[in-house]
């Protein structure tokens, strides 16, 4: 599901589209650039088209800030803005240690092995961001 479609599901754990997911796909908290981000990356899930782009503010080993952008489902745009969230503020080791099961336990969904990429692009996109940096500033 694209940024256009409307997320339909049961509401809660037990659909794949969460109260979570649909909040967080229709009000990202972190979506938006990033002014004088220094550690950016973007990737592009060729099998179902998501692109996500995530831009950060890394000092002194800590990620001030982070932002993202893309097009992209309702999972991944949730996944995304979770993921931002949780960067955001912490060193550049506690944001390389988040994980799948974070983001699959923040987002309160069960997610089907086929849609685990959605949920995994913006946690491949940081690592990206965050190794383009050598290891912060």
């Amino acid at each position: 599901m694209k940024k256009s479609e409307s997320p339909n599901g049961s509401p809660g754990r037990g659909g794949v589209y969460s109260n979570v997911i649909r909040e967080r796909w229709r009000r990202p908290l972190r979506r938006g650039s990033l002014p004088g981000a220094n550690a950016v990356a973007e990737d592009v899930n060729p099998l179902c088209g998501d692109r996500v782009r995530i831009e950060l503010d890394v000092d002194d080993r800590r990620v001030r800030d982070a932002r993202f952008s893309g097009d992209s489902c309702a999972i991944c745009t949730a996944s995304a803005d979770v993921l931002a969230e949780r960067a955001a503020g912490h060193t550049v080791a506690e944001a390389l240690a988040i994980e799948r099961e974070t983001l699959l336990e923040v987002l309160d969904a069960d997610i089907r092995p086929t849609r685990m990429r959605c949920v995994t692009l913006p946690i491949s996109v940081l690592r990206q961001a965050l190794g383009a940096t050598g290891g912060g500033r």
